[in-house]
């Protein structure tokens, strides 16, 4: 029973971390209803956190080594060929500033003042955000988000610290309300996720203690965030967020009336 509560829990990180469903949100509802001790590890969450950062960067790992080197190569040669990615780094650093400030300041606050009835309004929320998103597509390609939208974009993934409101989600939202193109949308949503969850494992790996159990459970968050991701970006291509849009609403509803 033991391996299968960590199967589990790999499991919701890793369809979770990606879908605009809230993975924060549903580890808080297994804890509540599984009253599972390990939720209070630190390190288990940043252990299955890293699995995921590892799926994401397996499917991005091209754009992500080019945006890298052309980062530096135009510090190094101020060539334009290397510009538009030089900008795009830009952009990711200024919309995770924000989140990165903030996740510092209030997490305490939020682990102890957010219930889980509160967590089913967060998804509630998250409904309505996708629900009033499921028809934009957007017209803004990678080249046209401006430093406004990544701003904009930031402030709003700050918000995402609150369980049950979906980091992409909400990311998301505010790309599309930006007019940027949807599938571009969502490669900025997980581009957002990537220097976060790289930073927190940094700061982190110096108290880190890995066991077995764990290490199931990040293997499966990398496998179970590999398919999500997958997932997501054809659900998105088809304009059938109003999917995730329900099932937040089910899902925050059972959890504020019976918790």
């Amino acid at each position: 029973m033991i391996l299968v509560k960590y199967v589990i829990l790999g499991i919701i990180q890793g369809f979770c971390e990606v879908l605009p469903i809230s993975s924060s949100g549903h580890l808080k509802i297994f804890k509540s209803i599984f009253k599972s001790d390990v939720l209070n590890d630190m390190n288990f969450e940043i252990i299955v956190n890293f699995g995921s950062f590892i799926a994401i960067f397996i499917i991005y790992r091209n754009e992500i080594i080019k945006i890298i080197k052309d980062f530096f190569l135009y510090i190094h040669t101020k060539s334009d060929k290397y510009k538009p990615n030089f900008r795009y780094s830009l952009l990711i650093i200024i919309s995770t500033i924000p989140a990165a400030i903030f996740g510092i300041s209030i997490k305490d606050l939020i682990e102890k003042y957010f219930t889980v009835k509160v967590v089913g309004l967060m998804l509630i929320l998250t409904a309505i955000f996708l629900y009033s998103i499921k028809d934009k597509k957007g017209y803004k390609s990678k080249s046209d988000i401006s430093f406004i939208d990544a701003i904009k974009i930031g402030i709003l993934q700050v918000f995402a610290l609150i369980p049950g409101i979906s980091r992409s989600g909400i990311t998301i939202f505010g790309a599309l309300n930006c007019n940027i193109e949807s599938s571009t949308s969502v490669d900025y949503s997980f581009m957002l996720y990537l220097p976060i969850s790289i930073a927190s494992f940094i700061l982190s790996i110096s108290s880190i203690k890995l066991n077995m159990l764990y290490v199931i459970s990040m293997l499966i968050s990398l496998i179970t965030t590999y398919i999500s991701a997958k997932l997501l970006m054809k659900i998105i291509k088809k304009s059938k967020l109003i999917y995730f849009s329900i099932y937040c609403l089910i899902i925050g509803l059972l959890t504020f009336l019976f918790n």
